[in-house]
């Protein structure tokens, strides 16, 4: 068996085998910590409390469902203010107004066609009321390119995104 080529910076060997290429922070600004007990029907709380909720299954996944919440719905919380964020800088970069951005996200769970385990998918649909359609496609396409969650599930995540101007 021949020894494989070492990795280059920011790559990554996967169990497969597979290279991946990884991303590296520049400089840490923030860290989020989050401990949760009793996994998918559980609680999850953060360390300085401002996060304090009751976990449930829905029951498209086999649970009871209940008052809590669950991954697919923080992680669609998070990827739709953090993507509103980045189309806030983007729209700062090109010196525009887009009006009170507006960033609905759906987050989907299920089996992998390919692969053991489960994968998620992600549609973005984004209201700009203060751009034309051409400037809005163009400042989500820009969001994307910026928006942390979008660089994390570049070519791991289906991501959609749909955008829609308002002038």
């Amino acid at each position: 068996m021949q020894n494989a080529a070492p990795l280059d910076d920011g790559e990554q060997e996967a169990e497969n085998g597979e290279r991946r290429n990884t991303r590296v922070i520049k400089d840490t600004l923030y860290t989020a910590h989050v401990t949760t007990r009793g996994a998918r029907g559980g609680h999850a709380r953060s360390d300085d409390g401002n996060l304090d909720v009751s976990l449930s299954i829905p029951p498209g996944m086999g649970g009871q469902g209940g008052s809590g919440t669950n991954p697919e719905q923080l992680f669609a919380a998070g990827y739709a203010a953090c993507f509103g964020g980045a189309l806030q800088y983007a729209a700062g970069q090109k010196k525009i107004s887009p009006g009170e951005v507006m960033v609905e996200a759906k987050v989907g769970i299920g089996p992998s066609t390919d692969k053991e385990g489960f994968e998620i998918s992600v549609a973005l649909e984004v209201t700009l009321p203060k751009l034309t359609q051409q400037e809005a496609d163009e400042l989500v396409a820009a969001a994307h390119r910026i928006c942390p969650y979008s660089n994390a599930t570049r070519g791991n995540v289906d991501v959609q995104l749909k955008a829609h101007g308002g002038r």
